[in-house]
């Protein structure tokens, strides 16, 4: 939310397992400031994440018009565990963002 109203704070963002909504609440979503987001963005999800879909945070994404990328674990839930971490696609990805920014 910091970073979508003070567009200096950050050149990027890496957010591990966003909270895109509390546990079985899809309605009470967390993104409204999404659009407000200037910097790119790296999302990393579990694909078990109850706390948000892929499809929920891929939609979510979209939402910013900044670079952005979501990178999914397999198999992961919101603490990351239990899932196929692909290091060097993060790696990538953070190259690809930082060349992006401001």
């Amino acid at each position: 939310m910091l970073a979508a109203e003070e567009t200096k704070v950050a050149d990027a963002l890496l957010l591990l397992s966003y909270p895109l909504h509390p546990p079985q609440k899809p309605d009470q979503l967390r993104s409204a400031h999404f659009p407000k987001i200037q910097m790119p963005a790296i999302f990393v999800h579990g694909t078990s994440d109850p706390f948000g879909t892929l499809d929920e945070m891929e939609a979510a994404v979209r939402m910013i018009e900044a670079p952005t990328q979501l990178l999914p674990i397999e198999g992961a839930g919101h603490d990351l565990k239990h899932g196929r971490f692909n290091l060097r696609a993060l790696v990538s990805a953070l190259r690809d963002i930082g060349s992006k920014a401001p």
